[in-house]
């Protein structure tokens, strides 16, 4: 077996560096779909919205994590490049 040190730690399998990387698109694809729930349920919030102003500071709040979460998960995505 054939020993590397990478970032301070040993490696006894080379082939294993891509796993940050899936790690990192993983990790995008879950911050995507958290958004896109985000803003579903942002929506779902205003199209109900009966009450006037009082569910507005939530319909806010959903949408901006949402849209936060949803371009951070796509450019996570996008920016994390493919070794294989």
């Amino acid at each position: 077996m054939e020993k590397h040190l990478l970032n301070g730690y040993m490696e006894f399998y080379p082939h294993e560096t891509n796993y940050s990387m899936n790690l990192k698109r993983i990790f995008g694809a879950t911050l995507t779909l958290l958004g896109i729930v985000g803003l579903i349920y942002g929506a779902i919030l205003f199209v109900n919205n009966t009450k006037g102003s009082s569910d507005t500071r939530a319909i806010v709040i959903y949408g901006v994590l949402g849209l936060i979460f949803l371009f951070s998960g796509i450019s996570l995505i996008r920016t994390t490049k493919d070794e294989t």
